[in-house]
């Protein structure tokens, strides 16, 4: 199954909160920090609701 890797490249500071909550959930905490997940429909929808402060790419 492929993956994908996560990485934020904004801050969630003033967003709204369920945004913050989605990042802290992917398992991102600071900037710059990477998370490898499996490419399934729950985590394309939580990259969806904060695609404005993360970058993706698809790995293996």
């Amino acid at each position: 199954m492929p993956r994908l890797k996560v990485t934020q490249i904004r801050s969630g500071i003033g967003g709204k909160r369920n945004q913050r909550e989605t990042l802290r959930t992917l398992g991102l905490k600071r900037l710059h920090d990477v998370v490898v997940k499996e490419d399934r429909p729950e985590i394309r929808g939580m990259v969806n609701t904060v695609s404005h402060l993360v970058t993706v790419e698809e790995v293996e």
